[in-house]
């Protein structure tokens, strides 16, 4: 029965992600704003937000237990990025495989997304280094914590500054297909793209959520750690359903958008919750933690090199879905 529920939660996150994708390109096309902008803040941030409460409702409004709320929300802040830089890349590009070969290129808009890589190690470089501050500490983890969220901020204003510039250059977001909602008749207007936008939000949420509590059960059959649950389980039932937009773009040859999604998802996943299990767990350098820092760390300096070069080539990305296998090897050791 389990199994049956996780197969409908993933059929209804496929609506779900169509239903937002569709209206996100055209709200983007109606704002004149770049698929940069698109890609990395409203679609990231959009997507990732649900997944936020995960490790905030653990941390702040847990069980009476507080080393479960402390592993649960620190495994839940780390696994997202690891997952976001590892699996779904990876995945992104096994997508892209069938219609551009294992030689195919990406051709994402090269700024953005070394901007979006470049703000994210910066950020997670000092949550690393907050693992080695003891606790007791507190006024340089305070500080710590409140330079990755200071540095979101700059990546915000620095993102919505390109915009412009890159709609010039041919880089604005397009609409390719009409809004699900205008083919019943309705008219194309903000309030309608609105409406699509929480529609397909919504849906997202509720597939999510019902993924989640199937994922659980089964962790819960096979029996694993609290924390290896967080770390493994939670990011994969939250965040990757949800990067199934970044598929559906990558497939329709919308590289930026694709790309995008995932890399300003790491970028917000890894400055503001790291900064808040800086500051409210005892943030220690344990064997699964450490790892999967470091594996992080590696598959976003990799996708960085490979972007800089400006040849990203779909094999590129099989190396970060082997960094994955590297990691659960390690953490289930």
């Amino acid at each position: 029965m389990i199994f049956l529920e996780l197969i409908f939660m993933l059929l209804v996150i496929l609506v779900a992600a169509e239903v937002f994708t569709n209206a996100l390109e055209h709200l983007g096309d109606r704002l004149k704003i770049s698929e940069g902008v698109t890609g990395s803040l409203f679609a990231a941030v959009g997507t990732a937000l649900p997944e936020t409460m995960v490790p905030l409702l653990a941390l702040l409004a847990g069980t009476a237990n507080v080393q479960t709320n402390e592993e649960i929300g620190v495994g839940a802040i780390l696994g997202a990025p690891l997952m976001l830089s590892t699996l779904a890349i990876f995945l992104m590009g096994v997508a892209a495989l069938s219609k551009r070969g294992v030689r195919g290129e990406f051709r994402p808009e090269k700024t953005g997304l070394l901007r979006d890589l470049n703000f994210f190690l910066a950020a997670f470089a000092f949550a690393t280094i907050a693992l080695y501050v003891p606790h007791q500490h507190t006024l340089i983890r305070a500080l710590l914590g409140f330079s990755m969220v200071l540095i979101y901020f700059i990546y915000i204003m620095l993102t919505l500054h390109a915009s412009k510039a890159l709609v010039h250059d041919g880089h604005a977001t397009e609409a390719d297909e009409p809004m699900f909602l205008c083919r019943l008749g309705l008219p194309n207007n903000m309030a309608m793209i609105l409406l699509q936008l929480a529609a397909g939000l919504g849906l997202l949420v509720v597939g999510a959520h019902g993924f989640i509590h199937g994922v659980e059960e089964a962790a819960r059959m096979i029996g694993i750690s609290t924390l290896l649950l967080s770390l493994l389980i939670i990011p994969i039932a939250t965040e990757l359903p949800e990067k199934v937009n970044s598929i559906l773009w990558v497939r329709r040859h919308k590289d930026t958008l694709a790309f995008g999604n995932i890399t300003g998802a790491m970028v917000f996943q890894g400055t503001l919750l790291p900064a808040l299990g800086v500051m409210l767990t005892p943030w220690e350098p344990r064997r699964e933690v450490l790892a999967g820092v470091v594996v992080t760390l590696l598959a976003a300096l990799w996708l960085r090199w490979m972007a800089q070069r400006g040849h990203l080539k779909v094999w590129h990305l099989g190396l970060n879905g082997g960094l994955y296998l590297s990691y659960l090897t390690i953490a289930l050791a």
